[in-house]
């Protein structure tokens, strides 16, 4: 009886493992070396060598986008969060730049808190994570849709696609590794975060009723300026109306010569 080939398994061989199963292991131990045990058949500098370049080219590129998180959380803090996030979050996305939405999802959804948190956490990231979107941002303001030196009031104003309302328990453009609150403040803090012409991403503090004009002029639910801060004054019942169209031409063309408002809206035939 000839001698059975080498490559012939016995019935009590193991199968060998799939190149799946092969990657899905190799990428658990790297994510998560504690949990996950290491392939049997890859040595362990090497193994080592490929954990340390996940763990450090993630967490070099999240540091970029949230400086301020990083600094305020220090080194070994910054470190338990982003071995936390490798181990327990699935990216819905294999874009290296989106990681930073992950990274937000993740806290706002995922994480649950931990004693040593600072309060502020998931709005700072936000906020920063809004800063490196804009900037980042393929959306573009269509000149064709706005006449630049529109009557703000008699015509329609126009918001820039790149200009972003938000409102925030804490004062997240104020905190710092210096500054750092431990209880939300008595109010909200509303902002407009935005991009300019010179792709440069500015933040402008802002209170409700500019926040109520911006939401009017989103929703293009007037047909003018004018109708909108029409609108306002009779929202706040205000005794002087004129007063708050007076007001409220002046901010529209601060808003313009911010690039938050692109002009009026063109007729489009």
């Amino acid at each position: 009886m000839p001698e059975p080939s080498p490559t012939t398994l016995s019935p009590s061989s193991p199968e060998p493992a799939s190149c799946a199963e092969i990657q899905r292991g190799f990428a658990g131990h790297i994510r998560d070396p504690e949990g996950t045990p290491a392939p049997a058949d890859i040595e362990p500098r090497r193994m080592a060598i490929y954990r340390s370049l996940l763990f450090n080219n993630v967490s070099s590129l999240l540091s970029q986008g949230f400086p301020v998180l990083y600094r305020c959380l220090g080194r070994s803090r910054w470190d338990a969060l982003i071995r936390q996030f490798l181990v327990e979050h699935r990216a819905a996305t294999p874009l290296f730049p989106q990681l930073g939405q992950e990274l937000v999802a993740f806290l706002s959804t995922e994480r649950e808190a931990q004693p040593d948190d600072p309060p502020f956490m998931v709005e700072l990231a936000h906020y920063e994570w809004v800063e490196a979107a804009l900037l980042f941002s393929d959306d573009e303001a269509d000149v064709d849709l706005a006449d630049p030196n529109g009557d703000l009031l008699a015509g329609l104003p126009l918001v820039s696609p790149l200009a972003w309302t938000l409102s925030y328990r804490f004062p997240v453009h104020q905190i710092s590794p210096e500054h750092q609150p431990q209880q939300p403040d008595p109010e909200l803090t509303h902002l407009v975060v935005y991009r300019n012409r010179r792709d440069e991403v500015e933040f402008l503090k802002i209170n409700l009723v500019t926040q109520r004009l911006l939401q009017l002029l989103k929703e293009q639910a007037q047909p003018s300026g004018l109708a909108c801060l029409e609108t306002i004054a009779e929202e706040l019942q205000h005794p002087a109306p004129d007063q708050v169209i007076r007001f409220g031409a002046n901010l529209l063309a601060d808003l313009r010569q911010r690039h938050i408002l692109l002009g009026t809206r063109r007729l489009v035939s």
